[in-house]
């Protein structure tokens, strides 16, 4: 027991000393490595390499088992969101199907009223696809410029469509240009219909990225997302080529986003809905084709 007390005592003065001088050994060491650094870097780098030799092997043990939970992880979100869409896809297809019964039902008994009324459809319009070769958009114009004129056809007033829908009319025409208004132009005015109501309007367009809806009997009835189409009035366009949607309403006022995006229109369509002598094709609003700028469509 004596011994033992005796040993412990010894230790306990060691232990002491070493923490008395511990700070000095430190920096000691630290003046030392840095030495040892600067006289042999060759050293130095040998001992970084194997270091990291030796601690590679037990991170990559750790990591395994890390990027097995993360991929775990990501299966288990990746079949909740399949699972998610795979719903939401049914209800869609229970949608369109309920949709496409409505639509033949009427699709019936639209052709028997035709029928009824011995209906018969005006003449089939006629387009040119043109590439758009100039921008006119600034603060007080908007509109673009197109590489046909008039020895392709294109007549002053005529409609210019994308696949969305009306995008303007062509306001001057020169022999191979032709310059288009867009319907977001302020000089635009272009007599239009709620589809959903039937009530008529004039869709004006102030310069901006949206469009001023002017109803003639207010706009109590008019709702968000009410489909706006041309009315036919004045004899420039048919019928229902749509032009925009209904994104605010408010007191006295309502805006209109047009379905056209002017942002990155490329090629577009001159159509004319009565006799000008261009190639016969469908009824507006046409799908836009990959052609090369003034060939005719076929």
């Amino acid at each position: 027991m004596a011994i033992r007390d005796d040993f412990e005592v010894a230790a306990g003065q060691v232990r002491t000393e070493v923490q008395r001088f511990a700070l000095g050994l430190l920096v000691i060491a630290a003046f030392g490595a840095m030495l040892i650094g600067k006289a042999d870097t060759v050293l130095v780098e040998q001992a970084r390499v194997l270091a990291l030799d030796m601690a590679s092997p037990a991170l990559e043990a750790i990591a395994r088992p890390v990027a097995a939970a993360n991929r775990t992880i990501a299966d288990l979100k990746e079949f909740a969101s399949l699972r998610e869409e795979n719903a939401r896809l049914r209800e869609e297809n229970a949608r369109l199907l309920s949709w496409q019964t409505a639509a033949r039902r009427l699709e019936n008994e639209n052709n028997r009223l035709r029928d009824l009324s011995q209906f018969r459809e005006g003449p089939e319009a006629s387009f040119i696809t043109a590439r758009i070769v100039g921008d006119s958009v600034s603060a007080y114009v908007r509109g673009a410029l197109l590489n046909v004129g008039r020895k392709g056809g294109v007549s002053s007033g005529q409609a210019v469509v994308t696949s969305e829908g009306l995008a303007g009319r062509v306001a001057e025409v020169g022999e191979n240009s032709a310059r288009v208004l867009f319907v977001t132009d302020v000089n635009s005015r272009l007599p239009v219909l709620v589809e959903r109501t039937r009530e008529r309007a004039i869709l004006v367009g102030d310069n901006s990225s949206q469009l001023r809806l002017t109803l003639l009997q207010g706009v109590a009835g008019v709702q968000r997302g009410d489909r706006i189409v041309t009315s036919g009035h004045g004899g420039s366009f048919p019928v229902g080529i749509p032009v925009g949607e209904v994104v605010q309403t408010g007191e006295g006022h309502v805006r209109v986003r047009p379905f056209a995006d002017f942002s990155r229109l490329e090629f577009v369509r001159v159509v004319d809905y009565g006799v000008t002598g261009l190639v016969s094709g469908p009824p507006a609003p046409p799908t836009p084709v990959g052609q090369s700028a003034g060939q005719r469509s076929r």
